[in-house]
């Protein structure tokens, strides 16, 4: 799944594999879709060693990473970067994966944000260190939301509270997109953590620049 709002970089959202077994716990789920995700990271045109992950605790931690920078970020949900060459990922399974991208100076951010993250206002946090870091003004950033779960499959419209706080944040209303979808509404086609009791794949959301 690719997104209109996000055209000229390279991003994608992985959907479910229809063979790959994935009744299991998280660690051994995500090995068994490792080879899976990486050809999508090298069909983005990357090596597999320029992807960059966080462990994904439901904090609100956000990281810059670069080529320095460790595979897997500890501690961290969201990750931000203004180099080409790298390649932000984080998986979801009805949590919500946020693209962030200033079109002017080119920085980039990934945040994983479910009911906990939204909470924290990790979403707002990493539009702010990315004007910290990169000199990032709100109105330049396009937000993104992916697929994520909804109302009435969850009590709490955190999607909802998401737009709220990026708007607040000072993200133009016409940069930010929402695609709609609930993760549960299809699980054919979609990993639902809630649905399938926590014994199921993860989707991965990947969001770069290629170098020039």
């Amino acid at each position: 799944m690719t997104f209109p709002a996000l055209s000229g970089l390279a991003h994608g959202f992985t959907l479910r594999h229809p063979t790959i077994d994935v009744d299991g716990e998280r660690i051994e789920v995500l090995q068994r879709l490792e080879a899976w995700h990486s050809e999508f990271v090298q069909d983005l045109g990357f090596a597999p060693t320029a992807l960059r992950t966080a462990s994904q605790v439901h904090g609100r931690k956000v990281t810059i990473v670069g080529a320095d920078s460790p595979t897997v970020t500890a501690d961290a949900d969201g990750l931000i970067t203004n180099e080409p060459g790298i390649l932000l990922g984080i998986y979801v399974a009805d949590c919500g994966v946020v693209f962030l991208a200033d079109h002017k100076n080119g920085a980039l951010g990934l945040v994983h944000s479910g009911k906990k993250g939204t909470e924290l206002g990790i979403v707002p946090h990493a539009i702010e260190l990315m004007g910290e870091a990169f000199g990032s003004k709100p109105e330049d950033i396009i937000v993104q939301l992916g697929p994520c779960i909804r109302p009435p499959a969850y009590e709490v419209d955190f999607a909802a509270d998401l737009r709220t706080q990026c708007l607040a944040a000072g993200v133009l209303p016409s940069h930010l997109n929402d695609c709609g979808i609930c993760t549960s509404s299809d699980p054919q086609r979609y990993y639902s953590y809630r649905l399938e009791k926590g014994r199921t794949g993860r989707m991965l959301g990947l969001l770069g620049k290629r170098p020039a």
